[in-house]
């Protein structure tokens, strides 16, 4: 695994063989930040469910002024600190290691936030896009199986837009306007 583009680009990832990680796929990562480019420089970025944190280093590598982790294998917890530490990020992320959902509500306001749980796990999708509702960020992107069906909306939380690639789809949510 490496990081697409930005400061980083082209330097490897380590990442956690034979474990239950999924990571984002290249493409799929390149077709978020092409997106997210305009908005991006100097967020605090969120990444949920981080797995090896490459979607965080991303953020960061391209800008992001700072990233929060949240992971809760502690295996995985330990790729995120050596990513950071590796590339010399220790300074501008920060990991918590636990449930996505539990600690949404300690983090305070955030950016932008990516979530991407291990697809077993449907039910996660729902409660942590219910926490982000009660402290919305200006942007929640959701990766998640294309088949698997998300509301168009979680409190003030609405649907945006779908970008569909392959299997994989990402949802982007952000406040309603209150039309």
């Amino acid at each position: 695994m490496r990081v697409i583009g930005g400061e980083f680009r082209r330097r490897v990832l380590k990442s956690l063989p034979g474990l239950d990680v999924r990571p984002t796929p290249d493409r799929m990562r390149e077709a978020l930040f092409s997106i997210l480019a305009p908005r991006i420089s100097g967020t605090l970025f969120l990444d949920l469910y981080a797995g090896t944190g490459a979607v965080g280093i991303e953020a960061l590598s391209r800008g992001a002024e700072r990233a929060i982790f949240v992971e809760n294998s502690h295996a995985a917890v330990e790729v995120i600190r050596s990513n950071l530490k590796t590339l010399g990020l220790e300074n501008r992320g920060r990991v918590w290691q636990g449930r996505s959902a539990g600690v949404i509500g300690k983090l305070g306001k955030v950016d932008i936030t990516f979530l991407d749980p291990p697809y077993p796990l449907e039910m996660e999708y729902e409660k942590a896009l219910d926490a982000l509702a009660d402290e919305p960020p200006g942007l929640a992107v959701v990766q998640h199986a294309s088949r698997f069906a998300l509301k168009e909306s979680y409190g003030g939380l609405k649907r945006t837009r779908a970008v569909k690639q392959g299997e994989n789809t990402l949802s982007f949510f952000a406040v309603e306007d209150g039309d």
